[in-house]
């Protein structure tokens, strides 16, 4: 970083740091640990739903809303986050998310009811929604193009290793000290980030926030887009829970989001000062990325939703269990984190991203092979290498998207990033969880109409489970029955494991539709190559 005079760092020891060229790497801590508070944040609450319901008396679909509170206003506020950082400054923002994401966390632990609890997760989702957008913009303005690869890696290690982290840490916690303290960890990490960032973060030179001051603000876009994407994220979170488009509810915020985007997109494009620069996907490159970061998300958050249901339900693992078999996969992206830094010096990020996605296709496709007999050795590889290419497709992906672009376009293209890859996590979840559910019965009714009394294998195995239960009950009618309920088990258990291998071909299918988008990217670094290379 270049030297500046000392007034303006925000204290002696940002100074300091900043002439033994340490400074950059303690914005990048900084920035990094402050994201990682809100990506756990995302997962850690869904193991201490049932405690949280009970507590709070409250229904499975009213507490259900504790998730999808957070959700929304995590997804209305990043698209808007350039925006604010622009008029308040990146660091007055940041902070402010800190503190608002600090100070709403203690309020979720002291909630007295549902309503209370709700809303203070609403103020922690948009809290939390700024710092995971504007800490990656701070570190693309913050380093050089030379060094894009080395502190996305850094940053990209909480957003992956985070959703493994979230669920096993909100179980230990649940189990051991209370639902609430999921929420009062954060204060203490919440207080070291708000220190850090006052500390470090150079301060804003306030002279585009009078410039800015001045304009009007674009309220009738922002109340579009709270509309669109919250509506949006609605129907994703509980739409599966209300039958879809059975539910009236669900199908009026459908069809308010569906107007409230379009309204927004026509708004946003035809007015001077937007509240979200859509302008910059005239990069081709952003626009391939944010469309391929869907995926990202869809595989990132998706399978670590499911892979936990899948290990619990049908393998009857118990929480700690599970939460120690995602761990080398989180170990696998730690170390990949390191090497790809050095890796992106000597390859163009595209070819990476193939690589990346191959080997995440191929740790998918051998999910597929999962049965009833599953252990953690049948785990362990699979979960291992989706460790690796999802670091191969994350922190390429960042630098192809972003690292080109002019660093005045670098905020609003990072928001639109973080927005797609967290829209792409609740698309994976909703279109998980309904193939799972759906598919679950058509592969019962399929499994059922293949038992009849004519077929060999029902008969021997209806035989041999009565002859087994009549040795304990001495009864040949309950022995009988009870060997009918243990075939049933048996049929839901076939059924619910297909189900659950359908999933994991349906993201296969996604990851292989998905590649040609790579070919759209810029190689990073080269602001010139992506501005001859409008979209029009």
């Amino acid at each position: 970083m270049k030297l500046l005079p000392a007034d303006h760092y925000p204290s002696k020891l940002a100074y300091w740091a900043a002439r033994h060229d340490w400074l950059k790497w303690f914005i990048l801590f900084a920035a990094s640990f402050s994201a990682v508070l809100e990506v756990i944040d995302t997962s850690i609450v869904n193991v201490a739903i049932p405690d949280m319901q009970g507590n709070l008396g409250a229904s499975l679909s009213e507490i259900g809303w504790v998730s999808t509170a957070y959700a929304m206003a995590n997804v209305v506020i990043i698209p808007l986050t350039a925006w604010m950082g622009e008029r308040f400054g990146k660091k007055r923002y940041f902070l402010f998310s800190l503190v608002s994401f600090t100070i709403s966390s203690v309020a979720c632990g002291m909630s007295t009811n549902l309503t209370m609890l709700i809303i203070a997760r609403v103020i922690q989702g948009l809290g939390g929604g700024g710092l995971l957008a504007k800490g990656q913009s701070i570190l693309f303005e913050t380093f050089p193009p030379e060094e894009h690869a080395r502190a996305s890696a850094v940053f990209g290690l909480g957003i992956i290793v985070g959703p493994t982290i979230g669920p096993t840490l909100g179980g230990w916690l649940t189990d051991t000290v209370g639902w609430r303290w999921i929420f009062f960890i954060n204060v203490p990490f919440g207080i070291f980030a708000v220190w850090m960032i006052s500390t470090f973060l150079y301060n804003d030179d306030g002279s585009h926030l009078a410039e800015n001051g001045e304009r009007s603000v674009d309220w009738q876009g922002i109340l579009l887009l709270a509309v669109g994407l919250g509506c949006l994220q609605i129907v994703l979170e509980q739409g599966q829970e209300d039958d879809w488009f059975s539910s009236e509810f669900i199908s009026r915020c459908a069809l308010a989001s569906v107007i409230g985007l379009i309204l927004f997109i026509w708004r946003e494009l035809h007015t001077e000062h937007p509240a979200v620069n859509l302008r910059v996907l005239r990069y081709r490159a952003l626009t391939a990325g944010s469309l391929y970061s869907i995926m990202v998300g869809v595989v990132l958050f998706g399978t670590v939703f499911v892979i936990p249901v899948f290990a619990q339900n049908i393998l009857h693992f118990t929480a700690t269990e599970t939460g120690l078999m995602l761990v080398p996969g989180a170990l696998a992206s730690a170390t990949g984190m390191i090497l790809m830094a050095r890796f992106l010096k000597y390859f163009d990020p595209r070819y990476v991203i193939v690589f990346g996605s191959l080997v995440t296709l191929g740790s998918v496709l051998a999910l597929c092979n999962l049965n009833p007999d599953t252990g953690y050795d049948q785990f362990f590889w699979p979960l291992l290498a989706r460790g690796f290419g999802m670091v191969m497709m994350f922190i390429p992906l960042t630098v192809a998207t972003l690292g080109g672009l002019p660093n005045q376009d670098v905020p609003a293209g990072a928001g639109l990033i973080s927005l797609t890859r967290q829209m792409g996590g609740s698309i994976g979840i909703a279109l998980m969880t309904t193939l799972v559910d759906r598919m679950e019965v058509i592969h019962r009714s399929e499994l059922v109409s293949k038992i009849t009394d004519y077929a060999p294998s029902f008969s021997e195995r209806l035989q041999a489970a009565t002859s087994f239960f009549s040795l304990n009950t001495g009864d040949p009618v309950q022995a009988h029955l009870q060997a009918l309920a243990s075939i049933d088990r048996a049929v839901n258990g076939q059924a619910a494991l297909l189900s659950f291998v359908d999933v994991f071909t349906m993201v296969s299918v996604m990851i292989i539709l998905s590649l040609p988008l790579i070919s759209l990217l810029g190689k990073g670094g080269d602001s010139t190559a992506l501005e001859e290379q409008p979209i029009h």
